[in-house]
């Protein structure tokens, strides 16, 4: 991604200190939107590659005393407090510029039906007043713009089963829960009491099958992170349970966040990761089975338990290897979140945001080793 001169005509507050924060600058009249997003609004000049924008507004909430959680792989981790100012922390590798929520509302309905946006997506903080202000800002929302449906990105450390109810009450569509680790032991290390970190496995997943109950079939989803230390069948194992309960799984390929306690941790490799979108893909979408599945003594993928001819055919649409998330208007296999460049760079793309043509196809099977799978 990289910013460029635009034609876009900037709105008063695209000037630099508008995105230095100030103890007013907080939710729910301020709110943080990730660096596609801003260029989609045209709120800031930029181009992407291959993709023209992105069909999610992803808004996060923001306080300047920042996020309260520790959380070892993230960029808003309390832990740098003092290493780096609140304002200027990167987050799923891209800066997240500052907003208020009247000019955003005001932007949108200056543009018509913004046509572009499939969804628009709340990200919460752990923060004693997100759970307040994100229905605030959720309210507001419906009132300006009812026809873009609302997920949200929930922070169960601090909530309960009613304000999942009170948050569909007030629109929201999907209900996401970032569990990101897949095993007790690492989402211990990563983002419990290990770390000074408030989060536990159990309220996580509580979360999700209160969401399971609450929202319904194809109506909640888990974060999942792919690289910190489990293995293939180990995250494979949990995107089925999440299936089983009705929700879909929304992959990340983890990348070493600068700035967190896991940057000099290495990206995810290549193979394991795209074996683990096309599991995810057969589990989700084309009707496949973990238990169907075999892998070898590490864990990683021997054979997907599927017909060879019909995963060559999924294999070739691409869509396995695209960005996963909460869906659109009118395919629910390709994800309206396609969040650009969110996990990797452009010359190395894990995600892909847009639709793969032949050559990626490629690239992926080329990573993938799909025929060589028990390489040492």
């Amino acid at each position: 991604m990289s910013a460029v001169a635009s034609d876009a005509t900037p709105l008063n507050f695209y000037r630099p200190d508008y995105f230095v924060k100030t103890p007013t600058m907080r939710s729910p009249d301020y709110v943080q939107l990730s660096t596609a997003a801003a260029i989609t609004l045209g709120l800031i000049p930029g181009v992407m590659h291959r993709t023209s924008c992105t069909h999610c507004l992803n808004l996060l909430m923001t306080y300047p005393e920042g996020c309260r959680a520790n959380c070892t792989y993230c960029g808003l981790a309390r832990h740098r407090e003092e290493s780096r100012d609140y304002a200027d922390r990167n987050f799923i590798r891209v800066d997240w510029p500052t907003v208020r929520v009247d000019e955003m509302l005001e932007r949108i309905a200056a543009n018509g039906d913004m046509g572009q946006f499939e969804r628009m997506c709340i990200s919460m903080i752990t923060h004693p007043d997100s759970d307040h202000d994100t229905q605030v800002v959720l309210k507001r929302w419906m009132e300006a713009a009812p026809h873009i449906p609302v997920s949200i990105l929930s922070n169960p450390t601090t909530m309960e089963k009613q304000d999942l109810i009170d948050l569909k009450n007030l629109g929201a569509d999907i209900f996401t829960v970032a569990l990101d680790a897949v095993t007790p032991a690492i989402f211990e290390r990563t983002r419990g009491k290990t770390v000074q970190s408030p989060h536990s496995w159990d309220k996580y997943w509580q979360a999700i099958e209160w969401a399971a109950e609450i929202y319904g079939p194809e109506k909640f989803g888990a974060h999942l992170i792919c690289g910190m230390g489990e293995t293939e069948q180990e995250i494979l194992e949990v995107c089925q349970r999440i299936k089983d309960m009705g929700g879909h799984n929304h992959m990340f390929a983890f990348f070493p966040e600068k700035g967190s306690m896991m940057e000099d941790w290495d990206a995810v490799p290549q193979d394991h990761w795209r074996r683990v979108q096309l599991g995810r893909f057969l589990i989700d979408y084309a009707g496949g089975r973990y238990e169907d599945m075999s892998f070898d003594a590490y864990g990683r993928v021997e054979d997907f338990g599927y017909p060879q001819a019909e995963l060559e055919d999924i294999i070739n649409s691409g869509k396995p290897f695209q960005t996963s998330g909460c869906p659109g208007k009118d395919d629910e296999e390709v994800s309206a979140c396609n969040r650009p460049y969110g996990d990797s760079s452009p010359s190395d793309i894990r995600s892909f945001p847009f639709a793969l043509n032949k050559q990626d196809v490629e690239v992926v099977r080329r990573q993938m080793r799909l025929r060589d799978l028990r390489v040492d």
